[in-house]
């Protein structure tokens, strides 16, 4: 059968691998596995009970879970079915943000996962007219479960109106609403068709090395992330049995159990992943400790394709044998390809995981690309460190004369719901504006320098690109997470959040006492100067003007609850620099002047 729209995936699984363990899930710490027929089955049961409950076409449905799990894609498939739109909902953000979505959307229903996510749903409810009921998967006192909504699909004989109502849907009909977790803002719209999705998914799929109809997927970012989901149907499409992760604390043990093939991770996991692994190392002594850090380094020399020569491929043999291969069977032991996305992947991890024979591929996209524009693919010469790969097929990719990459293709979205302005001002002749700076070198690998509208202009009219000091410095293992700040400024300076967990082991091997406090550590001068000395290291590998002249560490640890990050773990640096305004002007001997 031709995949046309989103619901045709699982109805292709069925016919061509029919899987007897489609989606699998854990449950009260069991997994429980669902087959592609149960699945096409449960799919259409809740597409009989939305008829039942009145669901038109256009509708809006607000899915909203803080974990991935089957019930999601259940939903999902049987709410596009009816040519209806699912509307998901980033579990994380702020009710007002959540008020602000469910109106905006003219959501009608709305299927939480659990509690918590229920209590901030029923805090406003009252100020979202459009919502008729809200449903939950956990079973919950006082909220209808999903349950009675797949009961009411009961009757087979409503099939003929589901199916009536699928006949009628196009690839270019909108099969979905997904409101992007913008770093600045109110959060936008992104309309994206069934073409926009099912075009990705077919042609990133040829950049995936996947064993169809045998690989296990263990699938880990947010369902709600336009990347991850997109993954979600490409798994469908190849035959993938998919596995969900119950929590990032439950992580490495869903590794083991599971031992994936193939999984997607966002930079910052592979930066713990790789500290936990570096924090073992440093506790090993004698010739085990010299060994291990041997391996370490060799693994950052690495280049792809035997690039390093004969000489380092015999010694890196010896490295996979004796360390690296502690480290697959830390991630399972069956892992092939880790898809990096969502945000910038430091050059020094994909060498080092790549040198372990763990293949981390970094790509590119937007929510408002569906999202991948280009991957890199270990196979036929397609990977190149410090890049993010190719554009993948029917994707034309031109920078523009201020070095913005522009973005043509069938995966490019319909638009920004009830914001044509918005929209015109994004797409020019086909062409995305991404907002994203890079440049396309002579074998057509797609490198990203930085953000359009993160660079800055200091009071000296020199420009400077953020995201690239910040990356270079995060390499540093005391320093957690940075903001580089300076626009209209003298001078680039920083505020930083120290790697709290750290510090405090370099300080008892050091023989320092430090407080308990975050607010202590981040005031303490032997602490200061020793992270300086990673500032001075790294900024020399930058212009004179782009260098950081100072900074000031924050007494707390960032994070999405408390809005310093986005769901999929960018600076909201608007946010950020508000929090610690109070820093900002230290750093600029502002005094009480705001800025």
């Amino acid at each position: 059968m031709e995949i046309k729209r989103l619901f045709d995936f699982p109805h292709y699984q069925l016919e061509k691998y029919n899987l007897e363990k489609a989606l699998v899930t854990k449950y009260n710490g069991q997994w429980k596995a669902i087959s592609s027929q149960e699945y096409v089955d449960q799919a259409n049961r809740i597409s009989r009970g939305l008829l039942q409950l009145g669901l038109q076409p256009n509708d809006k449905v607000a899915v909203i879970s803080s974990t991935n799990r089957t019930e999601w894609n259940i939903m999902d498939i049987g709410i596009m079915q009816l040519g209806a739109q699912n509307v998901p909902v980033y579990p994380t953000i702020s009710e007002e943000e959540y008020e602000y979505v469910l109106n905006h959307s003219e959501a009608i229903y709305c299927f939480v996962s659990d509690e918590e996510v229920l209590q901030k749903v029923l805090q406003i409810k009252d100020k979202v007219p459009s919502l008729k009921e809200i449903y939950s998967f956990d079973k919950i006192n006082n909220c209808k479960h999903w349950d009675e909504v797949l009961s009411m699909g009961s009757d087979v004989a409503d099939q003929e109106e589901v199916e009536l109502r699928k006949d009628a849907i196009k690839e270019d009909d909108v099969a979905t609403l997904i409101y992007t977790s913008g770093t600045t803002g109110k959060p936008k719209g992104v309309l994206l068709s069934h073409k926009n999705l099912v075009s990705n998914a077919i042609n990133s799929e040829t950049r995936f090395p996947i064993r169809k109809g045998k690989d296990k997927a263990l699938s880990f970012l947010p369902l709600c992330h336009v990347y991850e989901r997109m993954l979600i149907y490409l798994y469908q499409y190849t035959g993938v049995t998919i596995y969900y992760a119950e929590s990032i604390d439950t992580i490495s043990e869903n590794l083991k159990e599971v031992q994936p093939h193939v999984m997607t991770a966002a930079p910052r996991l592979l930066e713990k992943v790789y500290d936990k692994i570096i924090a073992k190392g440093a506790e090993l002594s004698g010739i085990k400790k010299k060994l291990f850090y041997w391996a370490v380094d060799l693994g950052h020399e690495f280049e792809p394709y035997g690039n390093n020569g004969w000489w380092y491929e015999q010694k890196l043999a010896i490295a996979r044998k004796l360390i690296f291969s502690k480290w697959q069977e830390a991630l399972g032991g069956n892992l092939n390809v880790i898809a990096s996305g969502s945000a910038a992947l430091q050059p020094r991890l994909s060498r080092i995981y790549n040198a372990a024979g763990i293949g981390v591929m970094e790509g590119y996209g937007l929510s408002e690309t569906s999202p991948v524009i280009a991957v890199n693919d270990m196979r036929n010469h397609n990977f190149k460190i410090g890049t993010v790969g190719k554009p993948i097929p029917e994707t034309d990719v031109k920078i523009a004369e201020d070095g913005e990459i522009l973005v043509k293709g069938p995966q490019v979205m319909i638009g920004y719901y009830k914001d044509k302005e918005k929209t015109d001002e994004v797409i020019e002749e086909g062409y995305f504006h991404t907002g994203d700076i890079g440049e396309l070198d002579a074998e057509g690998f797609l490198k990203i320098t930085d953000r359009k509208k993160e660079m800055f202009k200091t009071s000296g009219g020199k420009y400077v690109a953020p995201q690239i000091i910040e990356n270079a410095m995060k390499q540093s293992r005391f320093i957690d997470q940075i903001m580089v700040v300076g626009e209209g400024e003298k001078m680039p300076t920083a505020i930083i959040q120290p790697n709290f967990e750290f510090v405090q082991q370099w300080a008892d091997r050091k023989g320092i006492q430090l407080d308990d406090s975050l607010e202590a550590i981040a005031q303490n001068p032997e602490v200061i100067k020793r992270i300086q000395q990673e500032v001075d290291v790294y900024n020399e590998k930058f212009g004179k003007w782009e260098r950081v002249k100072k900074f000031e560490l924050t007494p707390e640890v960032w994070s999405i609850d408390e809005g310093h990050l986005t769901p999929t773990m960018k600076l909201k640096r608007r946010a950020v620099k508000e929090r610690y305004m109070d820093l900002y002007n230290k750093l600029y001997e502002h005094g009480d002047q705001k800025k």
